[in-house]
């Protein structure tokens, strides 16, 4: 069986029989919707009045992939300089693909696409043979990936409400069926906001441009007295955030971590030997007390906390006023799981190997090529290599759907 009529007849099963037509789509009527279809071509510029008239259409169509637009039109169907934009939610992307982590070695390959080099782990902005910018890549969504962009998504949450002071009831949080996880922030303060203000707000969550000056942090400030600071955790925004930063990175650092940064070997044992004193100071926003560190020793540990405290989203996803982003409750075209929304409080014990299964019964033989240990629920299945088994459906799925195996007639 061809690997497309297999995903498709489950994907078509999915939609005729398990999809929910009350999915919470505010303003439905104004939105563009897009879809990419088994066939290989793309469908856009397309409206419904109500989400039952959606539903008909996905039933029909099946589609591997389902888009809405983040913007509102007055004629949704129109061509894009046609269609007058009324507004647009605030969209983050969070994807693992953007986030270095140890197991991308494991898992993921690349091969570029003028020369044909290939390599394994994190895909690099440009070829170091021939200098293209054009990859083939393989990627897979492990325990490890989604951690991290789960710890990416935590930081921004903490931006949008705590800096930005956006409700918890106008974000909307979704797992988005593959290596991350979608923010929506749905209020009418940003509704207007166009492409320039939404990059305001990007390099913000990004921590583009820090500035230690800023942050308070001179040369004349290692000489002040206690009475004469004010205690950065009392401030807002980045000057809080970086001490609270700079307090957890101090607090566990090893000496690894202070030579990676460039501290010299000296100011490594004297950071490591005081390192009560420094926390116990930087309460106060003292930065003189401990002799052996200075200026430029603070200032990387300063700059590798904001580096740690940003958030690694996708930056062009956010200022496309016009971007079409999944739609809730679709299949993810390359693994066969759910987007699924949940609420921003559960973040931290949200399972997208639990949650966003669709599969969960029957069994499917396939061919494996080539696949990691992955987990899907409670079971655990792989690594295989070369060989044929009998898997549950949802674990076949994905394998099919990352094209790491076929299915056996």
């Amino acid at each position: 069986m061809k690997p497309n009529s297999f995903v498709q007849k489950m994907f078509r099963n999915y939609y005729e029989q398990k999809y929910s037509s009350t999915i919470s789509l505010p303003v439905i009527d104004r939105r563009e919707f897009g879809f990419a279809l088994f066939e290989g071509w793309m469908l856009r510029h397309k409206s419904f009045r109500s989400s039952d008239e959606l539903k008909q259409f996905l039933q029909k169509s099946a589609p591997s992939n389902a888009y809405s637009s983040c913007a509102y039109y007055e004629d949704p169907e129109a061509d894009m300089d046609k269609k007058g934009w009324l507004g647009a939610d605030l969209v983050f992307d969070i994807d693992a693909d953007h986030i270095p982590t140890p197991c991308d070695k494991v898992h993921d390959n690349w091969v570029c696409g003028v020369c044909g080099l290939t390599g394994k782990g994190f895909t690099p902005s440009k070829c170091p043979v021939c200098g293209g910018e054009k990859f083939e890549v393989s990627t897979w969504p492990c325990e490890v990936c989604l951690n991290s962009a789960k710890t990416e998504t935590v930081k921004l949450l903490g931006m949008l409400m705590r800096d930005f002071g956006f409700s918890e009831k106008s974000i909307r949080v979704f797992f988005s069926g593959h290596r991350g996880y979608h923010v929506h922030v749905e209020s009418e303060a940003i509704r207007t906001l166009d492409a320039i203000a939404r990059k305001e707000i990007v390099d913000y969550v990004t921590g583009l441009g820090f500035d230690v000056f800023f942050y308070g942090l001179t040369k004349r400030s290692l000489r002040e007295t206690p009475s004469s600071r004010v205690s950065p955790l009392s401030r807002l925004g980045w000057r809080r955030r970086v001490a609270l930063g700079m307090q957890d990175f101090i607090s566990n650092a090893k000496e690894e971590d202070l030579r990676k940064i460039g501290l010299k070997k000296n100011v490594v044992r004297t950071v490591l030997s005081n390192k009560d004193i420094i926390l116990k100071n930087l309460n106060k926003g003292l930065w003189g007390a401990v002799r052996g560190i200075g200026f430029e020793t603070w200032r990387k540990i300063a700059q590798h906390s904001a580096k740690l405290q940003s958030s690694k989203i996708d930056t062009v996803v956010t200022t496309d006023i016009h971007r079409l982003i999944r739609l809730t409750d679709t299949l993810h075209g390359k693994t066969g799981l759910k987007k699924v929304e949940f609420p921003v409080s559960t973040i931290e014990d949200f399972d997208p190997f639990k949650r966003a299964v669709v599969f969960k019964t029957g069994a499917v033989t396939v061919l494996v090529s080539d696949a990691p240990e992955f987990r899907l629920g409670d079971e655990v299945f792989g690594p295989y290599k070369k060989q044929k088994v009998e898997l549950p459906t949802a674990a076949a799925m994905l394998l099919v759907c990352k094209g790491r195996a076929e299915v056996t007639e």
